[in-house]
């Protein structure tokens, strides 16, 4: 946990940073707008020893300059990014786009690999993370092939998953297979430049990645949903929040990561 000693040093509880839903003038009884996150994020963040703080969209910014005060960003679920980020049209099943959200959460995702800020995304996370790099989404996945269920609005969608041995996100989670929550419609196409496949669905869907450099791990299901009954699940925000706990020390990295290529989504495209 974060909160032990280092030697003789403590290590102290970890800042970690999760941008916000927006949610519009009406949505929360008499208020003009607001700025959101459901609990769970938060409270499997705590459980883990850290101390979340929740980021709206804001003003221009150098991203860096808004993640300076962090060891740690958590990229949440949410609404669908915007399809012209990654070079596609809009599509029929699209749901929830905020172009503000969008802009902020890519800045801050290319900044944190960059800087070698520990990262977590999660369902709409990692399918931004991979955005950030130039990577693809399929836009609306299959229904009702019997196979794998990912999304359920009547009822919780569970099912497999299989990590790579000796992956980071396997060392996470003290394990190769496990069952995860799915609420998601859409999945990773082509991967981001950088990131590779650590974990898949049983119909090989790919619902992990990670960078070979710094701790960027992304995953597709919603382990903050399940970490309260799930020890497998609350593993993961743990090994983040540890890792996270170590930032000052430069633990991971020594140097900088150089970003920066051609393309939709990408740093210069």
């Amino acid at each position: 946990m974060s909160n032990q000693s280092n030697g003789d040093r403590a290590v102290p509880a970890p800042l970690v940073a999760i941008p916000t839903y927006h949610l519009g003038t009406g949505q929360v009884g008499h208020w003009k707008g607001a700025y959101a996150l459901p609990e769970p994020y938060v409270a499997a963040l705590r459980a883990a020893g850290a101390r979340p703080v929740l980021l709206p969209a804001s003003p221009p910014a150098e991203p860096e300059e808004v993640l300076a005060p962090f060891d740690g960003l958590l990229l949440a679920g949410g609404g669908d990014i915007e399809p012209a980020r990654y070079g596609a049209g809009d599509h029929p099943a699209q749901d929830g786009t905020d172009p503000d959200r969008d802009e902020l959460e890519l800045a801050l995702a290319r900044a944190a690999v960059r800087a070698g800020l520990p990262t977590l995304g999660i369902c709409r996370g990692v399918q931004l993370l991979n955005v950030a790099f130039g990577g693809t989404l399929v836009q609306h996945l299959p229904e009702g092939d019997g196979l794998v269920e990912h999304r359920n609005q009547a009822r919780r969608a569970l099912h497999g998953l299989r990590v790579e041995p000796g992956s980071r996100l396997a060392e996470a989670i003290g394990q190769v297979e496990a069952e995860g929550l799915s609420d998601h419609h859409q999945g990773l196409d082509r991967l981001g430049e950088g990131f590779r496949p650590v974990a898949w669905a049983p119909d090989g869907l790919v619902e992990g990645i990670e960078r070979d450099r710094g701790w960027t791990v992304g995953v597709l299901w919603h382990p903050e949903s399940t970490a309260a009954d799930d020890p497998v699940q609350q593993r993961l925000l743990c090994a983040f929040v540890d890792v996270a706990s170590r930032r000052g020390q430069g633990f991971w990295r020594r140097r900088d990561e150089p970003v920066g290529f051609g393309g939709p989504g990408s740093a210069t495209g």
